[in-house]
């Protein structure tokens, strides 16, 4: 019994020796420092189907080095549970930033060791996030045969494991699906503010075994035991899930996916399958009809149809060449079968085959008119006596009296119904032996409507007129001779046809002489009709009127009226004129009053009347007008705009570079636009004041006004608020660029020696580097604010932001705290307001330019004032 115990202790403590042999053992989480990680597992007893494996790890700026060794620890403690070799798993590995660095292939090392090792001596890549070219990458070059996957006809699975800590910079969602219905089955693996939603995108189904969320790098060891069970000993989940796959289920670590037999296709549902249609992608060649197989395709003919030899072309199949037909007289070949038919005088019996004679005038088609008789084979249509067949050969008609030739008609015949009647052509009439023809009188019948006069001519009658008449064209109708037609009246101008002579006659303004043949011309004023009120003039062929001196003619060219004194257009009135009895008087309109010159007129509201510019308010003088400000702003130098007192007396050129991405949304983009506008509201802009400019970035660049473009407040609020929103990426590094190369340009409205300003706004990591254009602008002399909002990331604001950062970076966590931004912004500004070393100087040269310009256009004035004196005092002088 002792030596029994004993035994089964020794059995117990072999075993707990083996079961402690096989668990791997851990490498714990490193610090930064930590740069070589060494195994000392005992050599991996997972028994786990062999495997393609591919980590595909985010390199990104946003993991710093801490972290990043923390996934190279994860990495290798995973490898503790893959059985590593060249007939076991093979394990690739490639890392991604902004672009996609392979750091060695499924084929590139067969132990785990030198794995461990690779991993191990990897390098922080610190850059973007294109998480979509990582996994292009992986489908399209790490899984091929030529960097090492099996074959897939080996149905080795092919896993990706992607670790990451951010929003990638590009789409993977057409990506990711594509890669899955290659066969890569995908674990996604999240770390940090990673959305879920993303990460569902990229992992398999389903998500509860292929996606993993935690919180940060710390925690990414507690995934170990999860994968442990995954990557070992895991169950057939074909045999213990209803995976409803409609063909076949194929089980992999820790999931499964659905296969179709040969010949068809996965539906998208990864469930049902469909046949493939291989005649619609092949070149078949049937004649008639192609029919998928599972194995490929065959062709088919239509019914009455059979495949010749080369299994593609159809011939007619012939029916009556089987010889099984029965037919009395002849067989026809149909589709699918064949009929019998009888020869011409036959008829087919009831059973289809055998053939009797037909009466072919039995069924009463014939169509004869009087009677008909059947022969051999067809019915004949017959006449009565007295009757004759017409060509149709249906119809009768009598027998023609006429056609022996004995009717001795001189002209024509015609048959009636029992004789042969004579007939004489036309201008013939018959005679009354009834056989001879005479001619007939054309005038006889009185149908000729001559208006006179007829005469009968062969075949005619014709119309002719009496003495002194001539026929008119109508050949009808008379007319009598012109007495001037022969040209001898001797008329000097016109002439006129009467009864029997031909009478002169003059044209209008002309009398005829006594001579009865020559005229004169017509005094016009002659007859008093003319009806002028003062004088009348006799031109040719009219009587004008005319007007004393000191009167003018009127419109109706009759009356006269006195000289209107301001007719001529020299009265020199601003406005408007009267005429008076010896002058013209200027007058002015309602509104107005005129000046001592007697000629201009003034305003009684001059800030009614011109385009005074004032930014605020008009006040209108006796003489002119002035600019006033609301309470709290004073009056710009330029005497028109307004300002508020203290910071706004610095001068810039500002240029505000705003994230118009899709994450803002339009609701926060109207906030920015009302921010940016608070800051305007600050600044003293005007021409000789500062400058504003505006640039909007997503996935590109736009300029939405220039700094030369306004150089009023108001003009530059207007325009932010008509800014439409973008919403699309954040490429901020190439918002930076354009600002640097474009928006402080000469072209623009940049100024020389005056301070350059930029506010650049983002609420969100950069889809591209900012660091090399943030610095060439800062190096260039432009002072840069970097503001962020929400999501921002605080090391690129550093590195956008001038030195040194806290005066110049700025942060809130939502948008409804960017009101604390714009106080501190504008009281920093104030602070360190932008002084232009020459701009006393320059004021007061701007100043005295305006006095002296003020004082020329004075004198201007009254010059052109005395000179309208003059002109009026010489046409005075001149008149008298």
């Amino acid at each position: 019994m002792r030596l029994l115990a004993l035994i089964f202790l020794c059995l117990l403590s072999c075993q707990a020796a083996r079961l402690d042999k096989r668990r791997p053992r851990l490498i714990p989480v490193r610090g930064q420092n930590d740069t070589t990680v060494q195994s000392t597992a005992a050599e991996n007893p997972c028994k786990a189907t062999p495997l393609d494996f591919v980590f595909v790890i985010d390199s990104s700026r946003s993991i710093d080095p801490n972290d990043y060794e923390k996934v190279k620890t994860f990495i290798i403690n995973l490898l503790q549970f893959l059985d590593i070799g060249h007939d076991a798993t093979q394990v690739g590995l490639l890392q991604y930033g902004s672009v996609v660095q392979p750091e060695f292939s499924l084929s590139t090392y067969t132990s785990r060791a030198e794995v461990e090792q690779a991993v191990g001596n990897m390098k922080h890549l610190a850059t973007g996030t294109m998480t979509g070219l990582a996994i292009q990458y992986a489908m399209e070059v790490a899984f091929t045969e030529e960097q090492g996957a099996r074959p897939t006809n080996r149905h080795i699975p092919r896993i990706a494991m992607i670790v990451t800590d951010g929003r990638p910079q590009d789409t993977v969602e057409e990506i990711a699906a594509e890669a899955r219905q290659a066969g890569i089955q995908i674990f996604a693996i999240g770390v940090g503010r990673v959305d879920m939603n993303i990460l569902k995108a990229i992992g398999s189904e389903p998500h509860s075994e292929h996606v993993h969320l935690v919180a940060n790098f710390s925690q990414i060891e507690t995934l170990i035991s999860v994968f442990q069970s995954k990557l070992c000993g895991a169950s057939d989940m074909c045999k213990v899930v209803d995976h409803q796959c409609q063909h076949l289920c194929v089980s992999s670590p820790a999931s499964y996916r659905c296969k179709c037999r040969k010949g068809f296709t996965l539906n998208p549902d990864g469930k049902t399958c469909r046949a493939d249609d291989t005649c619609a992608t092949v070149d078949h060649g049937c004649k008639h009809i192609c029919v998928n197989l599972p194995d490929g395709y065959e062709c088919r003919c239509r019914p009455g149809y059979e495949l010749t030899i080369d299994q593609k072309t159809c011939n007619r199949i012939d029916y009556c060449d089987l010889g099984i037909h029965g037919c009395e007289h002849s067989c026809v070949s149909v589709p699918e079968s064949y009929i019998c038919r009888c020869n011409k005088g036959y008829m087919l019996n009831p059973d289809g085959k055998t053939c009797s004679k037909v009466d072919p005038c039995a069924d009463g088609s014939h169509g004869c008119e009087q009677e008909f008789l059947s022969t051999e084979g067809s019915c004949v249509c017959k006449c009565r006596e007295g009757y004759t067949l017409r060509p149709d050969g249906k119809t009768c008609k009598k027998v023609d009296p006429c056609a022996d030739g004995s009717h001795g008609c001189e002209q024509e015949f015609l048959s009636t119904g029992d004789s042969c009647v004579c007939k004489c052509r036309e201008g013939y009439t018959l005679r009354p032996d009834g056989k001879t023809c005479q001619k007939v009188d054309p005038c006889a019948d009185g149908s000729h409507r001559c208006e006179q006069e007829f005469l009968s001519t062969e075949g005619s009658c014709g119309c002719k007129c009496r003495e002194g008449f001539t026929l008119r064209p109508d050949g009808k109708t008379c007319k009598k001779v012109d007495p001037c037609a022969d040209g001898s009246h001797g008329c000097e101008q016109e002439f006129l046809s009467t009864e029997d002579s031909c009478v002169c006659k003059c044209r209008e303004g002309y009398t005829l002489r006594p001579d009865g043949k020559t005229c004169k011309k017509v005094d016009p004023c002659a007859d008093g009709s003319h009806g002028c009120e003062q004088e009348f003039l006799s031109t040719e062929g009219s009587c004008v009127c005319k007007c004393r001196k000191g009167y003018t003619l009127r419109p109706d060219g009759k009356t006269c009226k006195k000289t209107d004194h301001c007719a001529d257009g020299t009265h020199g009135c601003e406005q408007e004129f009267m005429n008076t009895e010896d002058s013209c008087v200027c007058k002015c309109r309602e509104g107005y009053r005129l000046r001592t010159d007697g000629k201009t007129c003034q305003s009684l509201d001059r800030c009614q009347t011109v385009d005074h510019g004032c930014e605020h308010q008009c006040v209108s003088t006796s003489d002119s007008y002035i600019c006033k400000c609301f309470e709290g702003f004073k009056l710009a130098e330029d005497g028109k705009s307004c300002k508020k007192p203290g910071c706004q007396d610095g001068i810039m050129d500002l240029v505000f570079v705003i994230d118009g991405s899709k994450s803002l949304g339009p609701a926060n983009f109207e906030l920015v636009k009302q921010f940016v506008n608070s800051i305007v509201d600050s600044l003293n802009i005007s021409r000789t004041g500062t400058h504003v400019g505006l640039i909007q970035y997503s996935t590109k660049v736009r300029t939405e006004f220039t700094l030369g473009r306004y150089v009023a407040a108001q003009r530059v609020k207007q325009a932010v608020t008509q800014i439409q929103y973008m919403g699309r990426g954040s490429m901020t590094g190439s918002a930076l660029r354009h600002m640097f190369e474009f928006s402080f340009s000469d072209k623009e409205g940049a100024r020389p020696n005056v301070p350059r300003v930029s506010i650049v706004f983002t609420d969100g990591r950069s889809q591209d580097d900012v660091s090399e254009w943030a610095s060439k602008a800062k190096n260039s002399g432009v002072t840069i604010y970097a503001l962020g909002v929400g999501k921002a990331i605080e090391q690129e604001l550093r590195e956008i932001a001038s030195e040194p950062a806290d005066m110049h970076l700025y942060y809130a966590e939502n948008f409804e705290k960017m009101g604390e931004i714009s106080k501190k912004l504008k009281s920093r500004m104030c602070k360190e307001k932008p002084v232009n070393e020459n701009q006393c100087q320059c004021e007061n040269v701007i100043k005295f330019q305006n006095q002296v310009t003020e004082k020329l256009r004075s004198l201007a004035q009254n010059i052109e004032a005395l000179s309208k004196k003059l002109e009026t005092l010489e046409n005075q002088l001149t008149s008298k």
